[in-house]
């Protein structure tokens, strides 16, 4: 019997996509066509890759509001909201293309008499993608479009939660004229992904995810050398120096907050505090709060919608509650979000003062819309506590003076470090992170050396 697929909305509960997943034989099928057209594809002059691949960001960014829909539907996210992840996934394609001719050409050393000498960058060959579900489009992007453009065949395995992302992609591509094979969508059960991981055909593994699925990757390509790149989240967190622009700082920090129902990675968890600023930056983020309006995602005047599945809430509720039992308190009443219901996806957003790193809500992924602040009197206590941590993917500081901002940022454990912003990715940035956040690195210049390795050329051309 085939095993299924079922995505269910968090929207209503109701089975919104189903999908039968692909068994061992079809994953070998699809393997041998990934070989075969990987081989024409590598052939096929880098500015030709990339206008096809051009074309299919074209393709998708004119169904904008077909992929918005969908993405409300499958995970949540208000339908307001949705577009900014199109934009994001076209900045970041345009920006990979753009660079690529150039971060793909042949190395070639200072010129020695007699002698041709060069490095080439050559494909991987086949790369395996898996993606989360909270942003099905912009983190996917960050591997796909790159992977292809350097040559490689692509398999991306979407979530249970976002399978139509992956399809997407696959209409996109087919429009633009990208070879059989070279681009395929999966849907697979865990143990058949572990088997497509640990496949010799599968050069590399691009994964984002938990931590514990970052450990299922490597133990899975662990017998051969494959490598992998892994982001698995964070706990990031934020410092308000006392020279910040506070209504700066609180626009930028709630929005970091609970922007997609605070199911970020990079998205801000921890904020610590100037005590010169202190109570009116959390009388203040408070207030700006309680506007959040917590509904359907499909309404336009959504600015919260329900969390991935209720499972994740309780999670959430949870550790909120734990914190309270510790001594934390919670400033926001879910009584003003009556759409936040026990049990259901639905959650309001919290603020949570008197907490401490004895505190489960400050030392693990909350991965929801929770923000937790403490007072700090000194640079020295903010980066202390900013690096108390077993995750480094971002961290921010809010100030009006950059020397000490950059003193700072070389002191706190992390990928990248913001001033006076969060919550962002710039695509000529290195996506990067430390600790339990995972290894690697995507977009930039950078993104590429991972996708391609180096072969070097010798040649004699005088006796």
């Amino acid at each position: 019997m085939t095993e299924m697929l079922r995505t269910v909305s968090p929207v209503d509960g109701s089975v919104y996509v189903e999908r039968p997943l692909a068994d061992e034989g079809e994953l070998d099928r699809a393997l041998e066509r990934a070989r075969q057209g990987q081989r024409i594809w590598q052939t096929t002059p880098v500015e030709k890759r990339c206008a096809i691949l051009g074309r299919a960001i074209d393709y998708l960014v004119e169904r904008g509001d077909q992929l918005s829909e969908e993405v409300a539907w499958q995970m949540g996210r208000p339908i307001a909201q949705a577009p900014g992840e199109v934009g994001g996934m076209e900045e970041r394609a345009r920006h990979m293309l753009e660079i690529a001719p150039e971060v793909l050409a042949d190395i070639r050393p200072t010129p020695k008499e007699g002698f041709t000498r060069f490095i080439r960058r050559e494909p991987q060959g086949i790369v395996a993608i898996i993606a989360p579900w909270n942003y099905p489009f912009l983190t996917s992007v960050n591997a796909v479009i790159p992977a292809l453009a350097a040559g490689n065949a692509v398999i991306l395995k979407p979530s249970h939660q976002t399978p139509l992302s992956a399809e997407r992609y696959a209409e996109a591509f087919a429009a633009a004229g990208l070879p059989e094979g070279v681009f395929q969508p999966l849907h697979l059960s865990h143990p058949v992904s572990e088997k497509m991981m640990a496949d010799p055909r599968v050069n590399f593994v691009c994964f984002t995810g938990s931590v514990k699925g970052g450990h299922t990757v490597q133990k899975a390509i662990s017998n051969r050398f494959a490598g992998a790149g892994l982001e698995l989240g964070g706990k990031d967190p934020a410092y308000v120096r006392a020279d910040a622009d506070l209504q700066h700082a609180v626009d930028s920090l709630v929005d970091g907050s609970f922007f997609n129902s605070g199911q970020s990675c990079c998205g801000i968890e921890r904020i610590y505090v100037d005590a010169g600023l202190y109570d009116r930056f959390v009388e203040a983020f408070v207030e700006q709060t309680r506007g959040y309006r917590l509904g359907s995602p499909l309404d336009a005047e959504t600015t919260i919608g329900p969390m991935v599945r209720p499972a994740a809430a309780d999670f959430v509720r949870g550790q909120v509650q734990d914190a309270v039992n510790a001594g934390a308190r919670a400033l926001v009443d879910p009584a003003e979000f009556p759409a936040d219901e026990a049990g259901s996806a639905y959650l309001a957003p919290q603020v949570l003062v008197d907490v401490t790193h004895d505190m489960r809500v400050m030392r693990e992924e909350t991965f929801g819309p929770v923000a937790a602040i403490m007072k700090v009197t000194s640079d020295e206590e903010a980066i202390s506590l900013m690096n108390d941590s077993d995750f480094g993917l971002t961290a921010a500081v809010w100030t009006s003076d950059s020397e000490a901002a950059l003193r700072i940022g070389d002191q706190v454990e992390t990928g990248t470090f913001f001033m006076n912003r969060c919550d962002y990715l710039d695509p000529a940035l290195a996506w990067t992170g430390v600790k339990d956040s995972g290894r690697g690195c995507t977009l930039s210049r950078l993104g590429y050396e991972s996708l391609t390795r180096p072969k070097s050329f010798h040649l004699r051309t005088k006796l």
